[in-house]
């Protein structure tokens, strides 16, 4: 029997670094454990908790929280070229990517330091510098919390789209991923380079032909100057998409402000960097209590020592509502408000 605690503090269990209480937790480190918990618990609300890294809790959760952490890789198959390879929800993404690495695997290289456990990655189609779960993902394994039955999602059945999933739609609260399953290259990697800050941070270097391992050092590298390190300083990472908006709408916008930053998704869409409106309008620095907006990376909103989390949602929905009424852009949220 796995035991369950009562008003059980969430504080090192998120990286905003939130006090909030669960009205009761246990941790899980086997689908065995997961699935006799769901089933002893079946009546109770539940709540299911990663590496709390894509969440801002702005109360205590007056439920179950199912605290997932399951461990251990292994390989599925492989040929010349490729691998795949099984990975347990609970493993912490970065270490994942670092491990892969170490044993010349290509394909997660540009998602080095993203924060959080990889049971969650599909949920959220995490992605960073040109790269998304999306391109490398084959399958993953998730348990339905009302029929404790194991079902596998397809690629295709994730109806993956830029920070979306099925997991985020039809599928919410529905389901728990238990693993994932990645192809990954062993040779002929292909080398992802077309960010700026990337080709950038290897010219410093004097790095010409990088391989995978350089263009990870260059991500960290960079994700690391802009980014502060949850354990230093609580946050999420980006606290906002960037904005897709269509190319119509975006010419009437550009034409007021022709120095706003843009990126061509598709024919008829641009992506707008959201950290740019933000600084723009004044944000970048800002602080308001213990919520504030980071120093190098207006993208990130910033506990600083005891914000709670409806002050740092106060200060999101400030940022929301000043960028409308400057750019007529809306900004959504990417972390989950709980």
């Amino acid at each position: 029997m796995t035991a369950i605690h009562a008003n059980f503090s969430l504080k090192k269990f998120n990286t905003f670094g939130i006090e909030a209480k669960a009205k009761h937790f246990v941790a899980v480190d086997s689908v065995a454990s997961l699935t006799s918990v769901l089933q002893e618990n079946r009546d109770e609300k539940k709540f299911i908790l990663g590496g709390g890294s894509n969440m801002l809790l702005t109360q205590d959760i007056d439920a179950l929280v199912i605290h997932i952490n399951l461990k251990g890789k292994k390989i599925v198959q492989e040929n010349d070229d490729w691998v795949w390879v099984a990975c347990q929800a609970g493993e912490n993404w970065h270490e994942f990517v670092l491990w892969t690495l170490s044993q010349n695997y290509g394909g997660l290289e540009n998602m080095s330091l993203i924060p959080g456990n990889v049971g969650t990655t599909p949920v959220q189609n995490i992605g960073a510098y040109g790269a998304e779960i999306k391109d490398t993902m084959i399958s993953c394994e998730a348990i339905k919390i009302d029929t404790f039955e194991m079902k596998t999602f397809s690629n295709k059945d994730c109806h993956f789209g830029y920070r979306e999933s099925i997991f985020k739609q039809e599928a919410k609260d529905q389901y728990i991923i238990t693993s994932v399953v990645f192809q990954l290259t062993k040779r002929n990697h292909k080398i992802n380079t077309a960010y700026g800050d990337i080709q950038a941070e290897l010219a410093k270097n004097g790095i010409e032909n990088p391989t995978i391992k350089d263009v990870s050092n260059a991500v960290i590298a960079i994700r690391q100057s802009k980014l502060p390190d949850p354990k230093e300083l609580g946050n999420s990472g980006s606290f906002f998409k960037n904005p897709i908006l269509l190319k119509s709408d975006f010419e009437k916008i550009h034409a007021q402000f022709p120095e706003m930053k843009y990126y061509e998704v598709s024919e008829s869409e641009v992506k707008v960097p959201a950290g740019w409106l933000i600084e723009q309008a004044g944000f970048k620095g800002k602080r308001f209590g213990d919520a504030g907006i980071h120093t190098n990376q207006a993208l990130v909103l910033v506990n600083y020592g005891n914000a709670t989390g409806q002050e740092i949602l106060a200060v999101s929905k400030d940022i929301q509502k000043t960028i409308f009424e400057k750019f007529g852009i809306h900004i959504e949220a990417e972390v989950n408000v709980i």
